[in-house]
């Protein structure tokens, strides 16, 4: 059996009604995702209070617990148990719901409430909890042996496995070893104390029976008792008999009672040189739970855990993880977790991950999202520990480059929208898949999920060029000059479009492919990032009002020493000199061009540095995000001046992921 689905009512942040919260689960393992304050240790903390925990903590209703803003005073938490093994069946008899067809398999249904009476005992608020079956609470209270069946085990984060595992009254271990069949079934409980101790096959409960003998046989323990009753004997009147008898302490109790004591004694430890550390000891709890989960024919077998990250380094969570989805799918246990570990989940399969936002479960799996089957085993290639960031953001930028990841923060920084502070996150595909990241944000069915409202944008070259590009570029020509037929080339100029539609069309259907619900395109406005950025904006009269272009050709410059000045062998002051004399020769000689043209040429010749002479725009993003940062420290680069100068798409885009929506453009000039 396992939970397949959980209804919360006015618990902590869900509301009730429409602001409740609903989420299905799957067998075997399914691990919550999303920021801080999403929901995530609600939704456990919820399982914690309807199903139980095996170690049977008890937990009090905060005033805290309820839903601010409620109309009532009363938290409601439905579980619905499927697949019911026939112990199942057997185990909860008077409590199943069946369908209306015959044929239909009966489901358990635990109904939690607790409701704010107003009422006091013993100066403490009293809550009035009832535990219920059927689908609407309306079937019989369940017993208090038939909860036992229902509990979950629990993990909480940042726990002290050391002491869950060490003895003592109570300790984790000992409940553990207490339901063990290995341990109830272990040998013989009675012990022949005649016989030879070797050869004994004897149970816990024979072995205490054992030492509780000779603890009471021992010499030294038989002598005193004989010496205390040499003095009993003074104290007797004739014909009375007092002779003492000394018995082990908890001899005489019940064989469970016996067994909890014993096992209570042990300590579990990892085998090996000094103290295990944290990390180590939270795997041998993990083990110890699922070594008794595993073995359980009956009721709920269910693993709660809370940051399984916890203590452990990046290696060994994706070892743990993957070892939990096959004990989940081997043993038949429901394990839930939530974790903050980008490791994490990039290493859970995207079926099994739930994103808690805003109080909603928005499931990865297949029929929920717009992912088609082959995005599904595209990203199971490639949604790697850097990409899986996605899943704790408030907003994502996908890009398709190294350049984009590094200088867009830089950007956003200086326009007073730092990444950083508002929880955005860049996902850089590097050139494929752009599409499939950004279906994981779209809903199938919207019309009961909702949309996932964290903003997505996705940045796409046109790739058109400016007319005069393909001369600068060195393209291959036509002998007799003219460019070749489109067939036989592998680019575009402005001039293949003969109607600007044409080019809007282009534009609108590489925006129309990613597009949709919270997920906006944003097309380059030009060519590729570092030529719009070199060109930039365009102005109210369709002239150009002036880019990033001898920055960006510094930026390339120094790029192209970068070998030579990390050794050395040059400087970067003396590569910058050289550059911007270089930068004012391409200038000039751009400004003596028509004037419609110019700013394409230039753009186009600072773009050459990558496109024709192999500059590395990673390398170069890096020089050009210092740069500004420099420029902005020193008071020569603004919010608004850098605003003016940006094109629009980049500036849309990180207003869009930053939350505020796109303004227009400051006609501030540059004050540099």
């Amino acid at each position: 059996m396992y939970v397949s689905s959980i209804e919360i009512q006015n618990f902590r942040r869900f509301g009730e009604g429409g602001q409740g919260f609903r989420m299905r689960l799957r067998p075997g393992l399914t691990a919550l995702v999303g920021e801080n304050d999403a929901g995530k240790t609600a939704v456990i903390d919820a399982l914690r209070f309807a199903l139980g925990t095996a170690d049977q903590e008890w937990y009090r209703l905060d005033d805290t617990d309820f839903h601010k803003g409620g109309t009532t005073r009363e938290i409601r938490i439905v579980c619905k148990f499927e697949k019911l093994g026939p112990a199942d069946k057997m185990a909860f008899v008077e409590y199943l719901t069946y369908g209306a067809n015959a044929g239909d398999e009966p489901v358990l249904y635990v109904n939690w409430t607790a409701r704010d009476t107003g009422e006091s005992l013993k100066g403490r608020p009293y809550r009035r909890v009832d535990v219920r079956s059927g689908k609407n609470g309306d079937g019989p209270i369940f017993a208090a042996e038939v909860r036992d069946l229902l509990r979950a085990t629990y993990l909480r984060p940042l726990r002290d496995a050391e002491q869950a595992l060490s003895a003592g009254r109570g300790s984790r271990l000992a409940q553990i070893l207490r339901h063990s069949p290995l341990v109830k079934e272990g040998g013989s409980d009675g012990c022949d104390l005649e016989a030879p101790i070797k050869g004994q096959e004897l149970s816990v409960l024979g072995i205490g029976k054992l030492l509780d003998h000779l603890l009471e046989t021992q010499k030294g323990v038989a002598g005193t008792r004989v010496a205390v009753d040499k003095h009993l004997e003074s104290f007797a009147l004739g014909g009375d008999s007092l002779t003492s008898s000394i018995k082990a302490a908890g001899a005489g109790a019940s064989d469970d009672v016996r067994r909890r004591e014993l096992l209570e004694k042990l300590d579990l430890t990892l085998r090996d040189e000094g103290k295990p550390g944290f990390g180590s000891n939270n795997l041998l709890f993990m083990a110890c739970e699922l070594l008794l989960l595993g073995q359980d024919d009956e009721g709920n077998k269910m693993l709660l855990i809370e940051e399984p990250e916890a203590h452990l380094h990046p290696q060994r969570q994706l070892r743990a993880m993957k070892y939990l989805q096959d004990q989940a799918s081997e043993a038949g246990i429901q394990i839930i977790i939530t974790t903050h570990s980008p490791n994490l989940a990039s290493a859970i399969n995207l079926n099994n991950l739930v994103m808690i936002h805003r109080g909603r479960a928005f499931s990865m799996a297949e029929g929920d999202t717009k992912l088609s089957p082959s995005d599904y085993r595209f990203l199971e290639r490639f949604l790697d520990v850097t990409k899986a960031n996605l899943f704790f953001a408030r907003g994502v930028m996908i890009v398709e480059g190294d350049a984009e990841s590094i200088l867009l923060p830089t950007l956003a920084k200086i326009l007073n929208r730092d990444f950083t502070e508002r929880g955005v996150s860049i996902v850089n595909v590097g050139g494929v898949g752009l599409r499939r990241y950004a279906r994981v944000f779209r809903r199938e069915h919207v019309e009961n999920d909702g949309e996932l409202q964290v903003p997505v944008a996705c940045l796409a070259d046109m790739d058109v060029l400016p007319d005069c590009a393909p001369e600068i570029l060195g393209k291959k020509m036509e002998e007799d000059g003219s460019w070749p037929d489109k067939a036989k080339r592998g680019w575009r100029a402005k001039r293949d479009f003969e109607k600007p539609d044409v080019l809007e069309d282009r534009r609108t259907e590489r925006d129309d492919k990613a597009s949709g619900q919270r997920v906006k395109t944003f097309v380059s406005d030009e060519w590729t990032l570092e030529y719009d950025l070199a060109l930039g904006p365009k102005g109210d009269h369709g002239t150009f009002t002036g880019g990033l272009a001898e920055d960006i050709y510094l930026a390339a410059r120094l790029a192209e020493h970068d070998d030579k000045i990390s050794a050395g062998d040059t400087d970067r002051p003396t590569v910058e000199r050289a550059a911007v004399a270089e930068f004012k020769q391409l200038s000039e000689a751009a400004s003596a061009l028509d004037h419609s043209a110019a700013e394409e040429v230039l753009a186009s010749r600072v773009y050459a540095k990558f496109a024709k002479d192999g500059v590395s725009k990673a390398v170069a993003a890096q020089y050009l995000a210092e740069r500004l940062e420099l420029k902005h420290a020193a008071g020569l680069l603004t919010p608004d001046s850098l605003r003016a100068r940006l094109p629009k798409y980049i500036v849309d885009s990180i207003d869009y992921v930053t939350g505020q929506e796109p303004t227009p453009l400051a006609t501030e000039s540059p004050n540099e």
